[in-house]
């Protein structure tokens, strides 16, 4: 028995969703379309590609193996039969993933406008602040805030931004006045539950304020908690902007020297690049060239 390409596909989905149920949903099709694919696909190879148990299915060695030779070889594929013509209309799925903040304030008209222009791709976007292995996800490009550390990646920056801390009017007026870094020391912070406040300190040689007892998990939710009073915030500028035009909250220590957060749009490293992702990646930047909006005034 023969192998297809959507067997291949399939596959890769089933292990990136860890069920079939959950691949199922993400490709629009029946459990039933996406369990006999996977049947048929083992049939195929002759091998068990899932040990199937009391409802659960985990992949064997040989379809972890598999997989990683299959990912490079499918984009690989896809990127050749893409380039064929650079006049033919973009088609097929492109994958992005962004942070949950910046994806919501400031990517989603930038991609609605790359749809409009496009309209034979079908778009899927992920919004999640937890940081999204691109490969092994099946996404196709991505939104980075900060330092890359996955230095097996291809990124191209398109704008910087920098880290401001905030507290809100009545939270000062309640507990005073930070004019000078030693200050700090009295105040508490909200912090973020997915790095610790010392790792995201731009400012050398000052010592960050305390978390105090409120953690979030998301910039937006921080900067509401830090609009009610409950403490200072530490954010990038494109979360707070807004706020701190309307007086909502109020920017500490404004002369502090700092160095500016990266924002990178990032793909796999495919050979060569799919023409889908390149029109993606020089949509962004040209997006986003010059001094963001969100820093205008600011």
């Amino acid at each position: 028995m023969d192998w297809t390409i959507s067997d291949i596909r399939t596959f890769l989905a089933v292990l990136d969703a860890g069920s079939i149920s959950g691949a199922a949903a993400r490709a629009d099709l029946s459990k039933s379309v996406v369990s006999k694919r996977i049947s048929d696909f083992e049939s195929a190879l002759g091998v068990a590609l899932f040990v199937r148990h009391a409802g659960r299915i985990t992949p064997t060695d040989a379809a972890l193996a598999l997989a990683d030779r299959l990912r490079p070889a499918l984009a690989e594929l896809v990127a050749a039969t893409e380039s064929v013509g650079a006049e033919v209309e973009l088609r097929g799925r492109l994958a992005i993933a962004a942070p949950m903040s910046f994806g919501i304030r400031h990517l989603g008209p930038v991609i609605a406008g790359f749809a409009r222009a496009h309209p034979g791709l079908e778009m899927v976007l992920d919004y999640d602040d937890q940081l999204a292995d691109l490969g092994r996800a099946g996404f196709d490009a991505g939104l980075r805030i900060g330092d890359l550390k996955d230095s097996s990646l291809m990124a191209r920056r398109v704008c910087e931004d920098p880290r401001v801390l905030v507290a809100s009017p009545d939270y000062l007026a309640l507990h005073g006045p930070i004019d000078r870094p030693s200050d700090l020391a009295r105040h508490p912070a909200i912090g973020y539950l997915n790095a610790r406040m010392g790792d995201l300190w731009p400012f050398a040689e000052i010592l960050p304020p305390p978390v105090g007892r409120i953690t979030a998990n998301n910039g937006d939710a921080i900067r509401d908690l830090a609009i009610g009073g409950l403490g200072l915030a530490l954010l990038p500028l494109f979360i707070v902007h807004d706020a701190l035009r309307d007086g909502r909250l109020v920017r500490l220590l404004p002369g502090l020297p700092q160095r500016p957060l990266p924002v990178s749009v990032i793909w796999p490293p495919v050979r060569p690049m799919p023409r889908k992702t390149r029109a993606f990646v020089d949509h962004v930047a040209a997006a986003f060239a010059g001094a963001p909006p969100w820093q205008a005034g600011l």
